[in-house]
């Protein structure tokens, strides 16, 4: 009996242990259960936390460095680069994404990128310090006034187009206002059918007079927009013949004639500058490679003889 009672204490106390062993975790499982409890932290972070971390590049590092460059273009700019980068847009027809406030901040910004590329040619190209700089102050200015070339380039692209888009505009709009339409009812036509910039133009006037703007006035400003002569000679006309009660369709006839006529004088004077233009190509790359293979026969055999 005794031994039996001290056999069945042995086993009670083996199943304890054993059980307390099977109870008690494990360090593997410790660690897998810190782990899960980090994951679940971090999934479980606060929204306002991680949205900073999951914005995009340009929002977390480029609007705030576009931000200070615009405080900084401000100081540096005079009271009315505003509106001088203003009218600059309205020449070059206002490109989608260009504002004010972005080509201010774009010209600091470039200035720097400038000096930084000036700086590293530099480098490489020259080793005295003074060329370096000099490398350094060609980069600053030229990304500062980089923006400004583009739209002046735009603008000039731009007047081109417009100029010469308008006798075929006016044509248009002559054979509208003969066929019964009003002037307003013309425009819009050539809004409509025609494409480019003259077409956006007179959209933009159509919707001005729409918006209350009188037509005279939509005109002027048309004539604003855009550096052309002829397109602003024709507005003059127009406004003239509005405030003068004189038939639309008369004067439309006569400035599509003289639009015509000068579109052929420009191309006659462009023809007449051909024999100019092309002296400098023919002096320094056509005749030398005309002399080398008329004259290269000969002087080799010049050479031959006097040496043998």
């Amino acid at each position: 009996m005794v031994l039996l009672f001290v056999l069945g204490l042995l086993l009670l106390a083996v199943a304890i242990t054993l059980l307390a062993m099977g109870l008690r975790p494990a360090e593997e499982a410790r660690g897998i259960n810190r782990s899960l409890a980090v994951l679940q932290a971090m999934t479980d972070a606060p929204r306002e936390l991680s949205a900073e971390l999951e914005k995009p590049f340009a929002d977390r590092v480029l609007q705030p460095l576009q931000a200070r460059a615009l405080k900084v273009g401000r100081r540096i700019t005079g009271a009315d680069s505003a509106e001088r980068l203003r009218r600059k847009l309205d020449l070059a027809g206002n490109p989608a994404g260009w504002t004010v406030d972005r080509i201010t901040a774009g010209k600091v910004m470039g200035a720097g990128l400038g000096l930084l590329i000036g700086l590293a040619v530099g480098l490489v190209l020259a080793d005295a310090l003074t060329t370096r700089l000099i490398f350094g102050a060609a980069g600053l200015v030229i990304g500062f006034f980089g923006p400004n070339l583009y739209l002046y380039q735009l603008a000039y692209d731009r007047a081109n187009k417009l100029q010469r888009e308008l006798p075929d505009a006016i044509d248009l709009m002559t054979i509208s206002v003969e066929s019964g339409l009003g002037f307003d009812a013309a425009v819009q036509q050539v809004a409509q059918n025609t494409e480019g910039p003259l077409a956006d133009e007179f959209a933009r006037m159509i919707r001005e007079m729409q918006l209350g703007m009188g037509r005279g006035e939509a005109l002027r400003s048309l004539g604003e927009r855009a550096n052309v002569d002829d397109l602003r000679s024709f507005v003059s006309a127009m406004v003239q013949a509005d405030s003068f009660g004189i038939p639309i369709a008369q004067v439309l006839r006569v400035q599509s004639g003289e639009m015509r006529v000068k579109r052929r004088q420009r191309a006659e004077e462009k023809a007449q500058q051909v024999p100019v233009k092309i002296t400098i190509p023919l002096i320094f790359c056509i005749l030398p490679a005309l002399f080398v293979a008329v004259m290269g026969p000969a002087a080799i055999n010049i050479m031959d003889n006097f040496g043998g």
